[in-house]
């Protein structure tokens, strides 16, 4: 039957050494780094990138305007997956009326599944290029959550790859120690008894 003493490596023993000590100090260290310091970094870093999405979403609604338009092109064409996005992924030619400025036509991002005749909300830059439509409330806290996760998991995997190197350390002084001790008791133990 085997018998466990928790906290054996706190209390004053004389089978305790050094490395037994520095283990335990160790393990206290990860366990506030693991249960305190690492959901600290994700939130600092999720609340860092809500502010800059935050930032960059209310910039492209200044710079973007949305029109309602008619689709007039034969078909849509799908955008290259680095142009698309995923509610906007075909463009199509459309045309619409502004105020003060006539008709106008031009080439922009439309949903799926848009036919010629279909009336769509399209999304125009300071320039006149389809560009995509700003990102909404959601999205922000979405891109957020998702740097804070990341973040927070990151820390803890440095976390825990510092404690196995750690760990690979004491275990090779552990094992001096044990061979020091060894050569000092290892003759008592082997001298023939009379």
């Amino acid at each position: 039957m085997r018998t466990r003493v928790r906290g054996w490596r706190w209390q004053s023993n004389p089978l305790r050494r050094r490395s037994d000590v520095i283990e335990a100090w160790t393990m206290l260290i990860v366990a506030v780094l693991l249960f305190v310091v690492t959901p600290l970094v994700g939130v600092a870093a999720g609340l860092h990138a809500l502010g800059r999405a935050r930032t960059v979403a209310a910039a492209q609604r200044a710079e973007r305007h949305q029109v309602r338009a008619l689709v007039i092109g034969d078909r849509a064409e799908p955008l290259s997956a680095v142009q698309s996005d995923r509610e906007h992924p075909y463009r199509a030619e459309v045309r619409w009326t502004e105020p003060g400025k006539g008709t106008r036509t031009a080439w922009a991002r439309v949903p799926a599944g848009t036919r010629t005749g279909d009336t769509v909300s399209v999304w125009f830059d300071a320039r006149g290029h389809g560009v995509a439509p700003p990102p909404d409330r959601a999205t922000v806290l979405q891109h957020a959550v998702t740097v804070g996760v990341c973040a927070a998991g990151g820390a803890a995997a440095l976390v825990l790859l510092g404690h196995a190197v750690e760990r690979r350390i004491a275990l090779r002084h552990r094992l001096a120690e044990w061979e020091r001790e060894w050569e000092h008791t290892g003759p008592r133990w082997n001298q023939p008894q009379a």
